[in-house]
């Protein structure tokens, strides 16, 4: 599955870089041509010699060879890569990627990479707990990283708990799924719809809700890693989405929004709308600031198009519709009778019942039921988690082979 892709492996001083010389060598095996990038302080638990043997390639470190003069390009490496591997991954290392610090060549590279970017942190247990640690892993998460989770055990310092690397075999599973799911949903599009709508009363105030787009930008970026090319309809939020595959129409109205995903909903293969539309809107909206002291005693409303049963109208053979249903009360059935009712192939129920669920929070706890009368019941995970989930129930109704 590696077979003449380019692998950078960025080594930081952990301890566990002695186990990297083996996982060069399973890299290797799978066909995978390997350029190594030490700091200088993983030198100091792994020789480059040793690293240089087994990848049959010169080991970076510095910018410049000091014995040829020739000059190490940052943009050549990461233009060369099809993956880069960050193993072991310092506290510290992470620390000043998560801020853009490139004080070394191989944070430079990082900086530099077009390619998709793992990062496998390992420290002690206390520094693996420290609120810094978790920020910085979020946050480079959010920049579009692939976290690979460190694993419970002993630790150098004797105290046993989680920030262990995982094992060369496991690092190596992670690459060799990315590249087999990286293009299962080559040739596809999909559109999803993302945050809330703002009704206007007046050119200063909406009707809305507290949606923050972080359910279905997470899915957006999921399908765009496994090679879909993505409509993303992103209602009014405060969050830029600079993302390969990702096309995004900003919308601020349910109208808006409505418009939006009829006319792109013809032209793709699966919609998620994972948006929360408000139902209603005002009747005539003001054109002037309304004053307090003459302010209204009603707020006419009228009901907003039901953008979701429009699409199911609209959908033809060979089109795959998801919807989303947010429920408070009796869920699995009103859940089953939207499913139903609005012509979808699939709906993800969230109950707000269910702590940790919902809008505003970084988490999600779902079913998913399918038109055949399945359901699915996943525990509560990260919103990323629960994206990637999602979309291997759509691969799966589609039968897209990864």
């Amino acid at each position: 599955m590696l077979k003449g892709k380019h692998i950078i492996l960025g080594v930081t001083g952990g301890i566990a870089a002695y186990k990297i010389p083996y996982l060069v060598r399973l890299l290797k095996a799978e066909g995978a041509e390997v350029q190594v990038i030490t700091t200088a302080f993983a030198q100091e638990f792994v020789t480059p010699l040793t690293l240089s043997t087994v990848s049959e390639r010169p080991v970076l470190s510095d910018f410049f060879d000091k014995k040829s003069g020739e000059w190490h390009s940052h943009v050549g490496l990461g233009l060369w890569a099809d993956a880069m591997l960050l193993a072991p991954l310092t506290a510290n290392s992470m620390a000043k990627m998560s801020v853009g610090i490139a004080d070394n060549l191989l944070l430079t590279v990082v900086l530099s990479a077009r390619c998709p970017v793992f990062f496998a942190p390992t420290m002690d247990f206390d520094m693996f707990q420290h609120p810094t640690t978790s920020q910085n892993i979020r946050k480079l998460q959010k920049l579009g990283y692939h976290y690979i989770e460190p694993a419970e055990g002993k630790l150098a310092s004797g105290l046993t708990g989680p920030g262990r690397m995982k094992e060369p075999e496991e690092l190596l599973q992670y690459l060799v799924t990315f590249f087999k799911e990286k293009n299962s949903f080559a040739a596809k599009r999909v559109m999803v719809s993302a945050g809330p709508t703002h009704e206007p009363i007046d050119p200063v105030r909406f009707i809305g809700n507290s949606s923050s787009g972080k359910m279905g930008v997470s899915l957006a970026k999921a399908f765009a890693r496994k090679g879909a090319e993505v409509d993303l309809i992103l209602g009014p939020v405060n969050r830029d989405v600079n993302f390969p595959g990702i096309r995004v129409h900003k919308v601020q109205t349910a109208s808006e929004m409505n418009n939006a995903c009829r006319n792109i909903f013809p032209n793709v293969d699966v919609a998620v709308m994972a948006a929360a539309v408000a139902d209603f809107t005002p009747t005539e909206p003001a054109t002037e600031k309304i004053k307090k002291e003459t302010g209204l005693e009603v707020i006419q409303l009228k009901p907003t198009a039901d953008i979701l049963a429009g699409l199911g109208k609209m959908k033809k053979s060979g089109q795959l519709l998801v919807g989303f249903a947010l429920e408070t009360d009796d869920e699995l059935n009103n859940a089953r009778k939207k499913l139903q009712k609005k012509n979808l192939d699939m709906i993800v129920l969230n109950s707000l019942k269910d702590k940790g669920a919902g809008f505003g929070v970084d988490t999600n706890k779902i079913t998913i039921l399918t038109k055949d009368g399945n359901s699915q019941h996943f525990a509560l995970k990260s919103k990323e988690a629960v994206a990637g989930d999602i979309v291997n129930e759509v691969e799966k109704l589609l039968g897209v082979e990864a």
